[in-house]
C-alpha cells in the first residue's frame, strides 16, 4: 500500500470515480426509461427528479474537489515527498473519506452528515497542500533542536 507512494491512492480514487460512473449509468438509464424522459430533451428539473440524481450529483462532485487532490498528490510525488508515511496516510485517508462521502450521498443523502464528511476531507486536503508548500519551499518551518 505504501510502496508506490502517492500514485496508488490517486489510482484508487480514479477507479472509485469510474465505479460511480457505472453506478450512474446503471441507475439513470432505467430511471429515464421508466419516466419516459428522452436524452437531450429533459430539463434540469426532470433530471433532478429522477431517483438516480444523487448518484449523478456525486459523480459530478468527484470531478470537482478531487482534482485538487490529484494535483497535490502528484506535486508531492514530484517533490520527492511521495514516500513520506504521513503524506501517503493522508492521501489514503482522503480516498476513504471520498468513498464514504459517495456512499452517503448516493444512498441516504443526509446533508449534515455529508457536509461533515466533506469538511473532514477538505481538512485532509489542506494538510496535504501545506506539506506540498513546505516541500516546495513556499513555507519555511524551523523546528527547535
Amino acid at each position: 500500500m505504501y510502496e508506490h507512494g502517492m500514485i496508488a491512492p490517486v489510482v484508487a480514487l480514479v477507479i472509485w470515480s469510474l465505479i460511480m460512473l457505472i453506478w450512474l449509468y446503471a441507475t439513470r438509464i432505467p430511471a429515464m426509461s421508466k419516466a419516459k424522459v428522452k436524452p437531450g430533451e429533459a430539463s434540469k428539473a426532470q433530471m433532478e427528479a429522477l431517483p438516480s440524481a444523487n448518484v449523478a450529483n456525486n459523480y459530478n462532485h468527484l470531478m470537482e474537489q478531487p482534482t485538487l487532490f490529484y494535483a497535490i498528490a502528484f506535486s508531492l510525488q514530484f517533490l520527492g515527498q511521495g514516500d513520506q508515511a504521513i503524506n501517503i496516510g493522508l492521501a489514503w485517508l482522503y480516498v476513504v473519506i471520498r468513498i464514504v462521502h459517495s456512499l452517503v450521498q448516493a444512498t441516504v443523502n443526509f446533508i449534515l452528515l455529508r457536509f461533515l464528511i466533506f469538511m473532514l476531507g477538505s481538512l485532509v486536503l489542506m494538510a496535504l497542500a501545506v506539506h506540498a508548500a513546505i516541500a516546495a519551499g513556499m513555507i519555511n518551518i524551523h523546528l527547535p533542536h
